[in-house]
């Protein structure tokens, strides 16, 4: 598989034997030189949901554990797939440089699916651009990393996914408002006031249902987290995994376990369990005194989603930048420029200065 994975990422054209890249918004590689297109072969079957508690017992020794090549970057620890040819050798996330010779081969539990990157680099670059220019005393050296063409990458990052049919029984209390009225004391003597109390009555139950989806983000990562506001992605679109998709990108291996991503879901799953014990029980507020929950028919996949990235150091802090390489949201921190905001203030005393004189 490591021969046929480094094959397929590398793919040639075989009109002029240049390197042939994944196309973002089609299921063709795309030849940059002469234009040739290859279509990525659909497979009939679809992704599978993996047994979760089995393949607990017998990760690593099975027909899904494969090995890929990963460069670990020592300043921030992430581990990234790069073809043998990518032209940058940086980080994606700190641009800390990158040694080839620091190669080294990991097993991996290959992945059941991606949603494949539908924005190409050239849409990636006009949103960030936008998105810079609409931000306010941003220092040139942000607009400038706007129009770097090194300073944006495309990210396969890697999630767990995991499935199970919830039960949950609970004791609790339903809590119904209502109003008592009450005398208080003002400038003009006594007035009314409505105040809300709460009357409080036992409840129990049982609530069942599936839990679809439970996304968990596999990348442990240092200072840096795939902001909330752009990580959400369409998995109705996951495309059953063919390595050609990551032609021409970045692949980021999980640093968080199997076994660690169930656990982190399942406190997922607590959550969803006391959202429906909440709304089981009714009224306008609730207690939950004990919930047993139990979960049966896990399932998990690993499947990879679509991310650019652009990082830089400004005065010694490291800023982040991400658009999500399926639906264009963009989020990111930013620092602010002293001399902008002081030439402003300058200006704006300036101007009431000016005012003040004239009304003189």
């Amino acid at each position: 598989m490591e021969e046929t994975l480094n094959s397929e990422l590398n793919k040639s054209c075989a009109n002029c034997g240049a390197e042939l890249k994944f196309k973002p918004g089609s299921h063709q590689l795309n030849c940059a030189y002469c234009g040739y297109e290859e279509f990525i072969e659909q497979t009939k079957r679809s992704f599978e949901e993996l047994e979760l508690q089995h393949y607990l017992k017998v990760v690593g020794e099975n027909a899904y554990t494969e090995t890929i090549d990963l460069l670990n970057c020592k300043n921030c620890g992430a581990n990234q797939h790069v073809e043998e040819n990518y032209k940058s050798l940086d980080c994606v996330y700190c641009r800390e440089p990158l040694i080839r010779e620091d190669i080294e081969k990991e097993g991996w539990i290959l992945p059941g699916a991606l949603v494949p990157f539908q924005l190409d680099i050239k849409k990636a670059k006009a949103i960030f651009k936008n998105w810079v220019n609409g931000i306010w005393f941003a220092p040139n050296k942000l607009k400038r990393a706007a129009l770097d063409p090194e300073g944006l990458h495309g990210l396969y990052v890697p999630y767990w996914t995991f499935d199970s049919n919830l039960d949950a029984s609970y004791q609790g209390q339903r809590g119904d408002y209502y109003y008592e009225t009450q005398m208080v004391k003002t400038k003009n003597g006594m007035r009314p006031r409505q105040v809300q109390k709460t009357r409080w009555s036992p409840a129990s139950g049982t609530v069942s249902g599936f839990v679809d989806d439970i996304l968990i983000n596999a990348s442990e990562k240092k200072r840096r987290d795939i902001p909330k506001k752009i990580a959400f992605w369409n998995l109705k679109e996951l495309t059953v995994f063919n390595s050609k998709y990551l032609a021409g990108f970045v692949t980021e291996k999980y640093t968080i376990s199997l076994k660690e991503g169930h656990h982190r879901s399942f406190q997922e799953a607590k959550r969803i369990a006391y959202s429906w014990i909440r709304r089981d029980i009714g009224g306008d507020t609730q207690r939950i005194g004990h919930a047993d929950i139990k979960l049966s028919d896990e399932t998990f996949k690993h499947v990879l989603l679509p991310v650019y990235l652009s990082s830089y150091m400004y005065k010694g802090e490291e800023y982040h930048f991400y658009i999500n390489g399926q639906t264009g949201a963009v989020s990111g921190t930013r620092p602010y420029s002293f001399w902008k905001i002081f030439f402003l203030a300058l200006f704006i005393i300036a101007v009431f200065a000016l005012i003040a004189i004239f009304a003189q």
